[in-house]
């Protein structure tokens, strides 16, 4: 087949959502409602994806991060990172994707804030 599935409505605009755009949709949904929950002791956060992760040359081939958290000082914000490839790479569907999402995110807010990921989610017990 040759050209797309569907015509898209708005010429140069494919009507398909790509998997970049799924993924932040994801991502979105999980940093909005926790972010909301903890906004209070969380301060300014920045979020961001990125598709893969800068590693340096001496880094272990072992492991591959699938976030990064630099914690801000001053007037520069903290920064959660996640790495959109990594993550996809270890899911086969789009539960097991959300699943690791929200993981991460937990995880990474849970050390943030220096509390249990079981006490920043509630969804965080059951995976």
């Amino acid at each position: 087949m040759r050209g797309p599935a569907i015509m898209p409505t708005v010429p140069g605009r494919s009507e398909q959502r790509t998997s970049r755009e799924r993924f932040d949709d994801l991502a979105l949904g999980i940093v909005t409602e926790i972010d909301e929950r903890w906004q209070d002791r969380l301060g300014l956060v920045e979020y961001a994806v990125e598709d893969t992760p800068q590693i340096p040359d001496d880094w272990s081939l072992d492991t591959v991060p699938l976030s990064s958290l630099v914690r801000g000082s001053g007037s520069t914000p903290t920064r959660l990172v996640l790495f959109r490839r990594p993550i996809e790479h270890r899911s086969d569907n789009r539960g097991e994707l959300e699943a690791l999402l929200l993981t991460v995110i937990v995880e990474q807010v849970a050390e943030l804030l220096g509390i249990d990921a079981e006490d920043v989610d509630p969804r965080y017990e059951g995976l």
